[in-house]
């Protein structure tokens, strides 16, 4: 087994223990409602260290293992895409079309921004 793999596998073990904190501390804090908070919270700040990041490998010049346990191990296992489509299915099926559209189109625009504003920070 490479040593990559190794830092990826490390990396993806931290980021899901951590997604599981966040979701955890969400639903004890949170008052249910029919928006997925918890999988839209990780997924946002997620977004957001993916970019910064990426942005301080480049501007300390980082070496190659440590991107790949930050980004594509930590970041990795903390996002869940397949948690919010299980989240839109749901939504969907309890009929709750609005909310789908609007927790669809949130986590895709506010992740994209949240990307950019990491990288942003992250050059700084």
């Amino acid at each position: 087994m490479s040593k990559e793999i190794i830092y990826i596998f490390i990396g993806g073990g931290t980021g899901s223990a951590l997604r599981y904190c966040v979701q955890l501390f969400m639903h004890e804090r949170i008052v249910p409602y029919h928006f997925p908070w918890a999988t839209f919270t990780v997924n946002l700040l997620g977004s957001f260290l993916i970019g910064l990041f990426y942005a301080l490998s480049e501007r300390f010049h980082l070496p190659f293992e440590v991107r790949l346990f930050l980004a594509t191990g930590v970041c990795g296992g903390f996002t869940t895409f397949s948690t919010f489509s299980n989240d839109g299915i749901g939504l969907l099926k309890g009929e709750f079309y609005g909310t789908f559209i609007l927790y669809t189109l949130l986590s895709i625009g506010i992740g994209l921004v949240a990307a950019l504003a990491g990288g942003y920070v992250g050059k700084a």
